[in-house]
């Protein structure tokens, strides 16, 4: 049985103010966590949640923010990361901070080292490294290089890192956005499971329905401030609640309503087969045929792993994996695409799921990187007009509603929800006909989304023809027109977004459809 959150407090951080230049990121913030609960902190994309952490973490140091915290029954102020960690606070970001090329066990007790004599103690280092493995769930060898490992078992080392450090408070934010289902129940039952052991965990999560599910208290905040915190035990936390929290407002439909206007067939792929670039007897799309209409948006479910990204980014001139046979025909006419150039050329557009990454350059402003994909529009003669870059890129803001002060404004300083609107921004300036976008909402809170949602149809209203990939079954179902199903490489089936639900697109999502040789 599940044990209770003590009554006695081990956080509680009062009239938390932090500035940075021309913005106000926390206004008079309270938050108090008791022992042993799992305290979830609720909030759109900008709010000051993480900002909230950084600063109980040190990453915000004691001195550059006004206010009090006091931590297990005592007064602190941190001045860096690593007095954190040493009060038994630590905290898991949404970017991993693992080192690819080091072992699980190196990683584990980097700047931790089990030392004796002056030398690390790699026998004890690695049994240590597999008592809390096990703790965790996992049964991995302490010597395994990290880039050999998923995200869901990335996660879960860098849970069995904090617990080597003895941690009393573990704050996760957005642990779960870059698992699929299966590895996102494991890592909610393993967060019970520490804290019915005596732990006390945070969680920063934009899933509601797994803030419901797992959390004890939920602290939502607002444009800075504290706006309430509900408990379990009094009956207070659900999805609707929650939401009127964050964004002010209630949400009635969680997709804005559409009548759609379907055109001819503008985006076709034909008996597309692509093996994997380095497994090469591995075929990651396996005889792929699909077609998108005008104004039509089409969704593409498939469990982690099943071939989606693969198929979405190996279309979008052949920039994954090592093409075998396939055709593309753009308005009936076969296409030839060799490269992403080819496909900008041909009017395409891929918004890739890890925006960070793969769509944008984080050291640009708003500007640059809304002009990037196609500079050749604002350089007549081969030279850059940025007179000419920022009046479109700020058209682009506006239309959009990126909140940033202007164009000249670092996108490494916009919320994720932003970050994503200049990565549309982005792709929109490449005047496409076709857009393809890989988990658009991932990492986004629920406002954001709604925001995302209705510039999509915007677009689609405009006549493109839009093929939606997303882990979310209920934003597939509630976006889309047409549903095509992915397993193992292969298309499963198709179904009108009418016709289908959860379950039916489950059942095509897990099974194939070719005979076993």
């Amino acid at each position: 049985m599940a044990s209770k959150p003590t009554e006695r407090v081990i956080l509680k951080m009062e009239h938390i103010v932090k500035e940075f230049p021309g913005v106000i990121a926390l206004d008079d913030v309270n938050l108090t966590v008791h022992e042993q609960e799992i305290h979830a902190i609720c909030g759109e994309n900008g709010a000051g949640k993480s900002t909230l952490m950084k600063v109980l973490s040190g990453v915000h140091p004691s001195g550059t923010y006004r206010g009090t915290i006091e931590f297990d029954g005592k007064p602190v102020k941190f001045s860096n990361l690593k007095q954190s960690e040493e009060a038994g606070i630590a905290i898991i970001h949404q970017e991993l901070a693992l080192i690819p090329e080091l072992s699980v066990a190196e990683n584990m007790f980097l700047g931790n080292e089990i030392t004796e004599r002056g030398s690390i103690n790699w026998g004890r280092t690695h049994a240590e490294a597999a008592k809390y493995l096990k703790m965790v769930g996992l049964d991995e060898d302490p010597e395994t290089k990290i880039k050999d490992l998923g995200v869901g078992k990335q996660q879960l080392i860098e849970i069995a890192k904090a617990l080597a450090k003895k941690c009393k408070l573990l704050i996760l934010d957005e642990p779960t956005a870059a698992l699929n289902e299966e590895e996102s129940a494991h890592l909610l039952n393993i967060m019970r499971t520490q804290r019915d052991a005596g732990m006390t965990l945070i969680m920063i999560s934009h899933k509601l329905n797994e803030i419901e599910e797992v959390s004890d208290a939920v602290t939502i905040i607002r444009d800075g401030k504290t706006i309430e915190t509900l408990y379990v035990s009094s009956g207070d936390i659900d999805e609707d609640r929650i939401i009127r929290g964050m964004v002010g407002r209630s949400l009635d439909n969680r997709f804005p309503e559409r009548e759609p206007e379907l055109g001819d067939v503008i985006f076709e792929v034909r008996d597309w087969w692509v093996r994997h670039p380095i497994n090469t007897e591995r075929y990651v799309c396996k005889g792929s045929n699909l077609h998108v209409r005008a104004g039509e948006i089409v969704g593409i479910a498939g469990l982690m792993g099943a071939g989606r990204t693969e198929l979405a980014r190996s279309v979008f001139g052949k920039s994954y994996g090592i093409f075998e046979r396939g055709e593309v025909y753009i308005n009936g006419e076969k296409a030839k695409i060799n490269s992403v150039r080819d496909a900008i050329t041909q009017r395409i557009a891929y918004i890739p799921e890890d925006r960070k990454a793969l769509g944008l350059n984080l050291l640009d402003p708003i500007m640059v990187s809304t002009i990037s994909a196609k500079m050749k529009k604002v350089a007549p003669g081969g030279v850059i007009d940025w007179d000419s870059a920022a009046v479109r890129a700020e058209e682009l803001r506006m239309r959009l509603r990126t909140k940033a002060p202007s164009v000249s404004t670092g996108v490494s300083t916009l919320s994720g929800g932003n970050q994503q609107k200049v990565v549309l921004s982005k792709w929109i300036f490449t005047d496409p006909d076709v857009l393809i976008l890989d988990e658009p909402t991932r990492g986004i809170d629920v406002g954001a989304k709604y925001e995302i949602y209705t510039i999509i149809h915007a677009l689609a209203a405009q006549g493109k023809a839009i093929i939606i990939i997303s882990s979310e079954l209920p934003e597939v179902l509630g976006m889309s027109d047409r549903i095509y199903t992915v397993f193992e490489g292969e298309i499963t089936g198709q179904l009108d977004a009418a016709d289908a639900d959860q379950e039916s697109l489950m059942r095509l999502m897990t099974s194939s459809t070719r005979p076993v040789a």
